[in-house]
């Protein structure tokens, strides 16, 4: 269990909040604190007050894997495969290991073909999966995705959420403004202001939706 108890940073305000294992989607209004929320529970960010443990440990004591939104800020290497291999070079993997394991994650995201391209000379689309492959090559327990999907089309979305399904991490948080995305998704939290308005499964929040423009189009057809 993620728990969350009286966190206030910049907008942020939550009092209580446990976060299940399985995929949460956070969604809410432009300027609702999803990304600040994410940064926290990554440790990128520390709280000004209150406290994120994962299990027992702080975000900092923890594997997380994270993406951004803009894949340039990834980015820290110029060919493929040394960015998808950083992570366990830094963790001093063995070279013999650390190829097999790169090369295994390329494959599974469907871009070995990309393995030796600078980064640079790829797509948007194609610099996200560059930058998930290292974000999961670690296996870590946790994985962050800012809003990675804004950059994706219907069928590289559809590919990344298969993606983190297979990946069977514990936890996966991705902050997300297309509400297919979320109502696929195990748990999904609404943020407004900085708050915490309705958090559960998908039936249980968007129920709160209908009347809003964060009410899944493809239900709002289907009723």
């Amino acid at each position: 269990m993620i728990t969350i108890r009286s966190l206030c940073h910049m907008l942020l305000a939550i009092d209580s909040l446990d976060i299940r294992q399985g995929i949460t989607s956070v969604i809410g209004p432009n300027g609702s604190g999803k990304t600040t929320l994410l940064r926290l529970c990554a440790g990128i960010d520390l709280p000004a007050s209150g406290s994120i443990l994962i299990g027992n440990n702080s975000p900092r004591n923890t594997e997380v894997g994270w993406v951004n939104e803009f894949p340039d800020r990834n980015i820290l290497f110029e060919i493929v495969m040394d960015e998808v291999a950083s992570p366990l070079r830094f963790r001093r993997v063995t070279c013999e290991e650390t190829k097999k394991r790169a090369g295994l994650c390329l494959e599974r995201c469907g871009i070995s073909r990309l393995r030796d391209r600078a980064i640079r000379e790829l797509s948007g689309g194609e610099k996200i999966l560059v930058a998930f492959a290292a974000a999961i090559v670690h296996q870590p327990d946790v994985l962050i995705l800012d809003e990675c999907d804004s950059h994706l089309d219907e069928s590289r979305t559809d590919i990344l959420g298969q993606l983190i399904r297979e990946s069977a991490i514990p936890y996966v948080i991705q902050s997300t403004q297309q509400m297919e995305v979320a109502a696929q998704s195990d748990y999904v939290l609404y943020l407004d202001a900085g708050e915490v308005c309705f958090c559960g499964t998908p039936p249980e929040v968007f129920s709160r939706l209908v009347d809003t423009p964060f009410y899944p189009l493809s239900w709002r057809c289907r009723a």
